[in-house]
């Protein structure tokens, strides 16, 4: 990477396609997503792109000239009229779809019907529509809605009357998190569900990954098709509304029986959504293959819409993914470690980790193969298999909140596992309590150690038969704050829920009596409860756990239990604007039995590894921030970009571009390289 000599100014962007600085208002963001959608995903070149096109326009009496957006013409031909094979008009948010001036028949409707170009699109950013030119028996020209246009190098025929052979793409930046929304924002708007549109969307989400999944199990000698799509014009018509929603209800309600989703769904559920509505919704999904997406990219969209249906309740709040990466880069987990998040939300940590797994497995299957091609080995099924058996048997959330259990388990089903050892429980009363998935814990815990290579180890009699004591790693951001109230009872039962005072020597002892304490403190003994002799875990605290006087107990006990791996802290915009807190990552040991004699004793010494964050990559907004030179101006970088497409006939074609791009100013993932290197260098 090598720095341009270009200066930006704040909220100015480099082109995509002219490498020119624009400024970064709703239309040109919106122009960019169109601009890399079209050559990641439908696979035109950039060379073939012009942007502000200026192109003519017959509207049978007279000819006009009009702007488009973006045009785009046929591969390594002359960039005029007579060679356009896209229209694509681009408007800000505020542009609507029946605008007189600027909505779609008055623009894209109007061009197509007088030119020779034969697709196009239209979009504000939060709605896209696709249109087709098409020419009567009579020489009458006009337009039809369609759901997508072809691929570069595709027919429309492919997309008409092969449609469950087509193959879906591969989602890239933001699309699938704009897809969702749109699909979100019409279920809300449309059908009349502001309550259940997140839930109603999640359903239908689950048939397209139900579908996508047949893929890997098909019986010899049939070939796949899919069974979740949507022809380019079917929704358009009330018969074939009602021949997608017979399509995919009935891979609803056939999901609903199978094993590995039966635990999610009570069984009674129906996708409750119009013909129309589950056409038009459908007929976007359809459009993506969601087990190859990075786990980036569906990760983003799923939180995006999770986080604005699940309100920060009770303490709960979403951990930023930048923030969950470089946590499970600093411990390193492989396909030995059994995983628990006791507290585990939408399942970010779970899908984190299972991610960072699939991919040294992959590694190690497929070592001789260079990044892009192994890129392509993620889902394969060989990796697929190995991946799930991981998952199944060493990784487990568990959450006081039964949507958001459901929740957690999608998100391990959109990261491509499709089984998962997600439990609705309160981790802080756990063995205890009346939680009907308690026994479900218990048997899975012990069908992963008869599964894996501690099956030998020889647990403590007071954790057979339960999870404690059973983890290699605990990846935890926990509920806290004055909102997240601890029953007495529960709390009672914690040393750390008791009252505690400090002797003459500086050592601290328990009071007879017990106070209710917050969470947080309670979760760091319980998770040193599930964690195994050696186990590691890495947790979000509030500063006040690692500052304040008054906590100077709590301390004392979490380093007469663990070693203190590591520190890093947090800047007070890391949770904003979900919330305003203070926090650390804090990174701890449990101690062996030899360690805590060797501690007794007065022979414990050991490195920490500290580190402070001052940047993560945005504002107290939420707004991203990006790396700056000396005067104050954004940096640019010059990277290459390689994408592998697969055409019709199998062959392989390699994309490659150059951009400028901006980079986040974000410290954390440095920190998680150093604290490699501090291992490596070795502790006392």
């Amino acid at each position: 990477m090598s720095e341009e000599n270009i200066v930006l100014d704040d909220n100015q962007l480099i082109c995509t396609l002219t490498k020119q600085p624009k400024k970064a208002d709703n239309k040109e963001l919106n122009l960019q997503s169109i601009i890399s959608m079209l050559n990641d995903e439908y696979g035109f070149e950039l060379t073939d792109m012009e942007r502000d096109y200026t192109v003519v326009v017959d509207d049978g009496e007279k000819k006009r000239r009009m702007k488009v957006s973006l045009a785009v013409f046929d591969s390594n031909k002359k960039h005029i009229d007579e060679n356009l094979v896209r229209i694509c008009v681009v408007n800000d948010e505020k542009v609507k779809v029946v605008d007189g001036k600027k909505g779609v028949k008055a623009t894209l409707s109007f061009i197509l019907e007088g030119t020779e170009c034969e697709f196009g699109l239209w979009t504000n950013g939060d709605e896209l529509h696709f249109q087709h030119r098409i020419e009567d028996d009579y020489g009458q020209v006009m337009t039809e809605d369609i759901s997508d246009f072809p691929d570069q190098g595709q027919s429309f025929e492919d997309l008409e009357k092969r449609a469950d052979r087509v193959t879906p793409r591969k989602p890239a930046n933001d699309t699938l998190v704009r897809t969702f929304k749109r699909c979100h924002d019409y279920i809300y708007g449309n059908e009349g569900m502001k309550k259940t549109a997140f839930w109603e969307l999640l359903n239908l989400i689950f048939c397209k990954i139900y579908d996508e999944k047949r893929r890997f199990n098909m019986p010899r000698g049939e070939t796949y098709r899919r069974r979740f799509w949507v022809g380019v014009k079917e929704r358009n018509t009330p018969e074939g509304q009602q021949e997608v929603a017979k399509r995919i209800k009935g891979i609803f309600q056939e999901l609903k029986q199978d094993a590995l989703y039966s635990e999610v769904f009570d069984g009674n559920e129906q996708i409750g959504l119009s013909p129309r509505g589950i056409a038009v919704v459908a007929g976007e999904l359809a459009k993506y293959s969601f087990l190859d997406a990075t786990v980036d990219v569906k990760g983003m969209a799923y939180e995006t819409i999770v986080s604005n249906t699940l309100k920060q309740e009770a303490g709960q709040f979403f951990t930023p993914r930048n923030i969950i990466k470089c946590m499970v880069k600093m411990l390193d987990p492989d396909d030995n470690t059994r995983i628990l998040d006791p507290a585990c939300g939408s399942g970010g940590f779970l899908v984190m980790v299972l991610d960072y797994v699939r991919k040294k497995i992959a590694k190690a299957m497929y070592d001789d193969l260079d990044e892009l091609h192994l890129k392509e080995k993620y889902n394969s099924p060989e990796v697929n298999e190995r991946v799930k058996s991981y998952a199944e048997k060493m990784i487990f959330g568990f959450d006081f909140d039964p949507d958001l259990k459901k929740a957690a388990r999608m998100n391990m089903v959109m990261a491509g596992d499709g089984h998962a050892n997600v439990f609705n429980i309160n981790s802080l009363e756990y063995p205890n309590g009346d939680k009907e998935d308690i026994p479900k814990v218990n048997q899975r815990i012990e069908a992963s150690i008869q599964r894996s290579g501690d099956r030998s180890f020889n647990f403590e009699p007071t954790q057979l038969n339960n999870a404690l004591g059973k983890f290699d790693m605990i990846f935890t951001n926990p509920p806290f704050g004055a909102k997240v109230e601890v029953d007495f009872a529960i709390s009672k039962e914690y040393e750390l829920g008791q009252n505690w005072s400090k002797g003459e020597d500086g050592s601290f002892f328990k009071n007879p009596a017990s106070s209710s304490e917050a969470p947080e403190v309670l979760f760091i003994e319980q998770c040193y409860k599930f964690l195994k002799p050696g186990g590691k875990m890495a947790m979000v605290v509030p500063d006040g756990i690692l500052g304040n006087p008054d906590r100077e107990s709590t301390r004392y006990w979490i380093l007469q239990h663990f070693k203190l791996l590591a520190s890093v802290d947090l800047p007070v915009e890391t949770f904003l604007p979900q919330v305003g807190v203070q926090a650390s990552l804090l990174f701890l040991q449990k101690k062996t039995e030899a360690e805590m004699l060797a501690a007794a004793a007065g022979n414990e010494d050991y490195d920490v590894f500290m580190a402070i964050a001052e940047a993560v990559g945005k504002d107290r907004r939420g707004v991203p921030i990006y790396k700056r030179d000396a005067d104050g101006a954004e940096l640019l970088f010059d990277k290459i970009k390689k994408t592998l497409f697969l055409t019709g006939n199998g062959h392989e074609r390699i994309m490659t571009k150059s951009v400028k791009e901006k980079e986040l100013n974000d410290d954390l993932p440095d920190i998680a390289k150093a604290y490699k290197l501090f291992v490596a260098g070795g502790q006392k």
